[in-house]
């Protein structure tokens, strides 16, 4: 309880630390209730509490004896001043109960536990300086004195704060500033609701179209995308893709005719033979940029090649007769190929499973065989059928076609062994 005595000299001013915590909690805040009990002498005119900055009062409550009227100023948006007049009389030398209730556009006045005014006003701005001064019972050191007592002065950040002081007043219907919120909020739903109505809407206008869309499969090899029908070359194959599905077919080379001076020979990154000029050495036939080599009578090994149509021999070249990498230094093997060191140069091997595509075994595929199980299985990607012979020991491969089916297929098989009773062996055909 303070008590507030007539021609006394004071300065009830908060102290920092409790001013700065309170201020905290009021900065930014649009919804807040002031309440306290009070009895003031008749005829005093005094502020009740007063928060402000240099001459900017940010908030202030005060009670006029002179003219019977309880005064709130605050501070709105442009940093205006804004002060609402509540006619009634405090100053009276009576006990009173006081709560200024604060929400957004809204102020309600309680004195003894009644709403005696309830108002529309501009809505506050609690933009509080960090330097802020926050006094009790006087406006500053020499104006505003008040004089009576006070007691129980709160500022209570929270909605309907009168409720403290008064637990009669409460209620469930929301507040100013919570039907405010309320708004606000069906504003964004609503702006919301407007965008994701023309998302719809061009989403639906789009699934129309689909239903004249072609939605292309495509295959991927290698890291590589293909469009439906697109071809590339694989190697030694001409490659397709269908319907999601990769079809490759071996290249058929041409007979070349080759003029006088040239001859057939493989090009690094080609399937096919290539006329080029060419070198006679010892009766062989080198065509451009190929190499041989032969022994020494030293017991080395000296490298031969065809350049410009005539024999060089590699002067960088000269080892032992074995352990020369070869592979190292000229690997034309693509990646089903392996390469193999001989003792005099390079070659290429089909790795296990695959066959080669052309005879220096630089590219290969997939060798198609069928291995028995029973019924059938897939060998290369395609499917294969087991007929069984009339002895039960031998197997014949077929690749089913059209809609033939498994059974179609071995009686089919079973009648070709019955015309060829005298065959001992039945052969699987070459692909």
């Amino acid at each position: 309880m303070d008590s507030f005595s007539a021609g006394s000299s004071r300065s009830v001013r908060v102290p920092d630390d409790g001013a700065g915590r309170m201020l905290q909690k009021l900065r930014g805040k649009s919804e807040f209730t002031i309440a306290l009990t009070l009895k003031q002498e008749k005829l005093n005119s005094g502020v009740i509490l007063s928060i402000h900055h240099g001459e900017q009062r940010l908030l202030e409550l005060e009670s006029s004896g002179q003219k019977s009227e309880v005064r709130l100023h605050f501070q709105t948006k442009g940093q205006q001043t804004y002060t609402e007049i509540f006619p009634y009389m405090l100053a009276d030398d009576q006990w009173h109960k006081v709560s200024v209730a604060i929400s957004a556009s809204h102020v309600a006045l309680y004195v003894d536990c009644n709403r005696i005014y309830e108002r529309v006003v501009a809505v506050p701005l609690m933009e509080i300086p960090e330097d802020t001064s926050f006094w009790v019972g006087q406006r500053n050191s020499a104006h505003g004195l008040f004089k009576g007592v006070m007691q129980d002065l709160q500022i209570l950040v929270m909605p309907q704060g009168f409720i403290t002081q008064c637990p009669d007043l409460n209620r469930t219907c929301p507040t100013c500033n919570d039907f405010h919120g309320l708004v606000q909020k069906i504003m964004e739903l609503q702006d919301i609701l407007a965008k994701t109505s023309s998302k719809l809407s061009l989403a639906e206008e789009k699934m129309k179209g689909l239903d004249s869309c072609y939605c292309e499969r495509t295959c991927h090899v290698k890291g590589v995308t293909y469009r439906e029908e697109q071809t590339w070359t694989d190697g030694c194959k001409n490659c397709t893709c269908s319907n999601g599905t990769v079809r490759c077919e071996k290249i058929l080379c041409p007979l070349l005719e080759c003029p006088d001076g040239t001859a057939p020979g493989y090009v690094s990154g080609t399937c096919c033979k290539e006329c080029q000029s060419m070198c006679l050495f010892s009766e062989q036939t080198l065509v451009e940029g190929h190499s041989c080599a032969v022994h020494h009578p030293s017991g080395l090994c000296q490298l031969f090649e065809c350049r410009d149509k005539s024999i060089n021999v590699n002067p960088t070249f000269l080892s032992g007769v074995k352990g020369h990498d070869f592979c190292a230094e000229d690997n034309i093997c693509t990646e089903n190929s392996a390469c193999v060191n001989l003792d005099a140069g390079a070659s290429c091997s089909c790795k296990n499973g695959f066959r080669p595509l052309r005879e220096d075994s630089a590219y290969c595929e997939v060798r198609r065989t069928c291995v028995w199980d029973g019924s059938h299985r897939s060998v290369g990607g395609e499917w294969f059928i087991l007929a069984l012979g009339l002895s039960g020991k031998h197997t014949v491969c077929y690749l089913p076609t059209g809609r033939q089916t498994a059974l179609e297929l071995r009686d089919r098989a079973r009648q070709q062994e019955e015309n060829k009773a005298d065959r001992k062996h039945i052969m699987p055909p070459t692909a």
